[in-house]
């Protein structure tokens, strides 16, 4: 599996995501019932914002996940944690499998987009909030490092806060079975922390 990574078009990508979050596996991403025109239009607003961006990742050319990273201090998350210098929060969906699922490549996609995410300089941390319900996201997120931090109520669920320090991703991908993800390189970019808008 290769993995590359390539900025979301909130126009031409709405079609293809809107067929990734409106099936049932998707439930938490909180997108359902959503029109193409409800996810061109959320998008354009956060490639928009200045503090969060969307990407889509790459599988030998094809669309296979979504990934998307944000600064915590300007998110909802900083009325329910100090959110230290070098925090990037992280939101990711795997595209539903087209030939049936594939042992480890969830784990390996998680593993490629935290590489990429530890590949900027000043990153520190890897901030989640997955709702508390999705136990698949939370042992998935566990596996690759994560520590749970307590359930947190933000406005629209509530959520497992866990954090993802260098150290404790590297620890945890010598877990991980060999493969062969090309090297993580940043498509673009974060904002700084503390940055201005």
């Amino acid at each position: 599996m290769r993995f590359s990574f390539r900025c979301l078009d909130p126009a031409t990508d709405a079609a293809l995501l809107h067929s990734w979050v409106t099936r049932p596996y998707a439930t938490f991403w909180g997108m359902l019932s959503a029109t193409v025109e409800d996810v061109a239009r959320e998008y354009a607003k956060i490639q928009s914002s200045g503090h969060h961006h969307a990407l889509l990742g790459l599988d030998g050319g094809t669309s296979a996940f979504l990934m998307e990273e944000y600064q915590p201090a300007y998110s909802p998350l900083a009325a329910v944690y100090p959110v230290l210098p070098g925090d990037v929060g992280m939101h990711l969906l795997v595209a539903p499998p087209s030939e049936g699922p594939e042992p480890g490549y969830t784990a390996a996609v998680m593993d490629a987009v935290l590489g990429r995410l530890f590949s900027v300089p000043g990153v520190e941390r890897i901030v989640v909030e997955p709702d508390a319900r999705n136990t698949k996201i939370h042992a998935l997120n566990e596996r690759l490092g994560f520590q749970p931090a307590g359930v947190v109520t933000l406005p629209d669920k509530e959520a497992l806060l866990s954090f993802c320090c260098r150290s404790d991703y590297l620890a945890a991908r010598t877990t991980l079975p060999a493969r062969t993800t090309l090297p993580a390189m940043p498509s673009r970019p974060l904002i700084p922390q503390g940055a201005s808008l």
